[in-house]
């Protein structure tokens, strides 16, 4: 199963993508992740994009396509299943068309589109408050807050605000999303592929939605429905 988690940044995308992978005990790839991961490491990939990240713009599609293919044939290979949550990867229309014609070579193509939605300003407040650690583990302060202040309960390690959650960068972020990425949830809704999921509930709820439409798909060919 191949599926796509669309939403804007503070949608829950990351907790709820790696709920999804581990449910369905297929791979996880987050391409902020992969990303941030490639500027730590100071890797030629992460020099090329640390200024776009940084300033919370989209990587160009020249950039952005070759690393997540790349990525995604090392999971295939590694864990010799095509399966895998993406979370980031498609975030345009014409990333999504590269996509499929990758996948139509491996004779393969994305099963289930799932978008969470979540209002502005519920984002906005999300990002504001939001803190990670060194492994991707996400907390907000007000609404799901580390057991023991600044430290991530799973690792233990240091826990500390994202370059790009910081307000300066936080209405850019979201700016830079809806002008980009709604032209491709359009895309998807319009091909029957996108499954609309409310995501401003308690976290197992939206997980237990995302599960049942992601094994449900839309029902009768509809372009999108919101699961409830």
């Amino acid at each position: 199963m191949i599926l796509l988690l669309l939403g804007a940044p503070g949608s829950g995308k990351g907790t709820q993508g790696r709920r999804l992978a581990e449910h369905f005990q297929i791979p996880y790839m987050a391409s902020g992740d992969l990303l941030r991961g490639a500027i730590d490491q100071r890797t030629p990939l992460g020099e090329q994009v640390r200024h776009y990240v940084e300033r919370g713009l989209f990587v160009p599609d020249d950039v952005m396509v070759p690393a997540a293919m790349e990525e995604l044939d090392r999971l295939r290979q590694e864990s010799g299943t095509s399966g895998v949550v993406l979370d980031g990867f498609p975030r345009t229309r014409e990333q999504a068309v590269a996509l499929d014609e990758a996948l139509g070579r491996w004779g393969k193509a994305i099963d289930r589109v799932l978008y969470l939605y979540v209002p502005k300003d519920v984002l906005m407040a999300r990002l504001a408050s939001r803190s990670v650690c060194r492994s991707g583990h996400s907390y907000n302060l007000h609404s799901h807050p580390p057991n023991v202040d600044k430290l991530c309960d799973v690792d233990g390690l240091p826990l500390f605000q994202r370059v790009d959650d910081r307000a300066e960068t936080v209405e850019r972020r979201l700016t830079v999303y809806l002008e980009s990425t709604w032209p491709l949830v359009e895309h998807y809704k319009q091909n029957g592929r996108l499954v609309e999921v409310d995501g401003h509930r308690p976290e197992d709820e939206v997980t237990a939605a995302l599960i049942a439409a992601a094994a449900t798909g839309v029902a009768n060919g509809a372009a999108a429905v919101r699961a409830s």
